[in-house]
């Protein structure tokens, strides 16, 4: 029998979050059957687990975890898409040597990790992808959410059912102001660095009647090599998709496209042990919509302006999970059940040491 406890995470009065939980007495490295079923259960349940204290936990235990839910699938999310230079992925990453199924992110220079050497780490800042920026003297006290999203090649590769990340280093104290920045005045009191979270499900559940019908029956098409066909093109303020200004790469100057691997998804991916669907899209590379009754819309903004209507309301700031990361901080996130984005503004010498780890799907997320 297990001894790992489940505690829903508990919020103030002014959210309206309800997901998120911590796990008690679970040892990560050494997971026996037993504690696998209650972890993935509490999973699919409450989305976001958070085990404290596991700054132990060694890069082989973090992907043997991760992909324990899936134990068909092998290989990085993303396969070799990072490889491309024009991706907007590849900055952000460093893979690490003895197990490249995990990656380093972070912030600031870190001379020697898990066999990596004198490696430069960069924090996503919003003003190398948004239309619009914070102001430079604002830019320590107010931020941005950088990019909504899920961990998703979405060409080819199926999505990643679950990803995880551990806390190495974790620079302490400051806390910012998110702005929305899009004229609805909303903004959020976040810590440095947190990793913000909203729920898929809760997005679905916000919909009107008309709009629940409409995500059910529609699926979303997602660019060929969607990360370099959006490599120039800006985000909204909100981090919510990109404002439409003609930048992506013409189909034509894009690697060889395979037909076969371009991915048209449902909007709406259902839970596999609660049945319950989420509003479950990455809005940066969708490129058209194939609606129920056979129209597909492929007038590239009016795609993103739906799409933005549907999810808006569920990134407002009473929806947000905002987590306030400490050294040792292990959060396994079902991707397939949450988006999410980076968030802050780091000083240069502000060190951030993370290791991230998810496999691309052995199968492709179910509808209706």
């Amino acid at each position: 029998m297990s001894q790992i406890t489940i505690e829903p995470l508990i919020f103030e009065d002014t959210s309206d979050v309800n997901f998120g939980a911590t796990v008690h007495n679970a040892t990560i490295e050494d997971l026996t059957d037993a504690d696998f079923d209650v972890i993935r259960d509490a999973l699919f349940t409450h989305q976001v687990l958070v085990f404290k204290n596991k700054s132990g936990v060694s890069p082989r235990a973090q992907y043997e975890i991760t992909r324990r839910f899936d134990p068909a699938a092998f290989s990085y999310g993303h396969g070799k898409t990072i490889d491309a230079k024009r991706s907007i992925l590849h900055p952000d990453l460093k893979t690490i040597p003895h197990q490249p199924q995990v990656q380093v992110i972070g912030n600031g220079f870190v001379p020697d990790y898990e066999g990596l050497k004198d490696i430069r780490l960069k924090h996503p800042h919003h003003k190398t992808f948004h239309a619009t920026v914070v102001p430079a003297e604002d830019d320590l006290d107010f931020t941005r959410f950088y990019r909504w999203h899920i961990d998703a090649a979405l060409y080819g590769l199926a999505p990643p059912v679950v990803t995880t990340l551990l806390a190495v280093q974790v620079p302490g104290g400051r806390r910012q102001i998110c702005r929305y920045d899009d004229g609805s005045g909303d903004e959020l009191d976040v810590p440095l660095g947190t990793t913000a979270f909203v729920s898929g499900y809760q997005m679905y559940d916000l919909l009107s009647e008309a709009d629940k019908e409409f995500a059910r029956s529609t699926k979303v098409e997602y660019a060929p090599h969607p990360y370099i066909w959006i490599s120039n093109a800006k985000s909204r303020s909100d981090g919510l998709g990109l404002v439409s200004q003609g930048k992506e790469i013409p189909l034509s100057d894009l690697p060889p496209i395979e037909e076969d691997k371009i991915q048209v998804l449902p909007l709406c991916w259902r839970n596999p042990v609660t049945g319950k669907l989420a509003l479950q899209v990455h809005p940066s590379p969708v490129r058209k919509l194939h609606l129920g009754d056979g129209t597909v819309i492929d007038d590239l903004d009016k795609v993103r302006e739906i799409v933005h209507r549907l999810q808006r309301p569920g990134i407002s700031p009473r929806m947000v999970y905002a987590h306030d990361w400490e050294e040792g901080d292990f959060v396994l996130f079902h991707n397939r059940g949450v988006l999410h984005s980076v968030v802050g503004a780091f000083a240069e010498d502000e060190v951030r040491l993370f290791r991230q780890c998810n496999v691309a799907a052995s199968h492709f997320p179910e509808g209706l």
